[in-house]
């Protein structure tokens, strides 16, 4: 790697590394006064999210939760965050509000959302569109993230390394099609990357 010094500097209040479903709902969640750069190492349209075929859970209704919290545990072998569970199943309906606020169109029968079940759910709570829910949420986050006057989208950036000082992140240093290193400094950096 080059010396920090020869690095060009680019300064943001938040960096997100990743455009795919996570990273652009953070964009959209984030406060509009922030400065938001997000990174991605292709196209902002070829995240991984695109390509999800599967659904996405969310409680029923009350009646439905602790059935979702055991298969939720389950699934996670009782080494998942139980708090992080419990925040994941309460806040599913709003954020699927959120989603069908930003255009997402889910399957639905009758006029009420349409159910499959999937994984290792043990009742239907799977909401779906077609077999692309992937490129259904991500598209339409994704147009709803380029209206944002504050974020700007820098594509086929390479993340490398994080700006870190007494073990506190100040943000990330990739380099671009170009070969170039850039340090992106930022008080908040997300790392919207996928699963490990």
């Amino acid at each position: 790697m080059q010396n920090n010094s020869n690095l060009k500097k680019i300064n943001a209040d938040i960096v997100i590394a990743g455009t795919g479903v996570a990273g652009m709902y953070a964009a959209l969640s984030l406060p509009k006064d922030k400065n938001i750069i997000m990174i991605t190492k292709s196209t902002a349209e070829e995240s991984d999210s695109f390509l999800a075929q599967g659904g996405i859970c969310m409680l029923k209704n009350d009646n439905d939760y602790d059935s979702y919290y055991e298969d939720t545990m389950r699934a996670g072998h009782y080494e998942n965050n139980p708090e992080a569970v419990d925040i994941m199943i309460r806040s599913s309906r709003d954020v699927i509000n959120d989603l069908v606020g930003y255009g997402v169109r889910f399957e639905k029968e009758n006029g009420e959302f349409a159910y499959t079940k999937e994984g290792a759910h043990s009742t239907s709570r799977i909401l779906f569109h077609e077999d692309i829910t992937g490129k259904e949420i991500t598209s339409h986050l994704l147009t709803a993230v380029k209206e944002l006057d504050n974020v700007t989208i820098i594509e086929n950036f390479t993340m490398v390394d994080i700006i870190e000082e007494n073990n506190e992140c100040f943000g990330i240093i990739g380099y671009g099609k170009d070969g170039k290193y850039i340090d992106i400094q930022a008080d908040f950096t997300v790392f919207a990357t996928g699963g490990i």
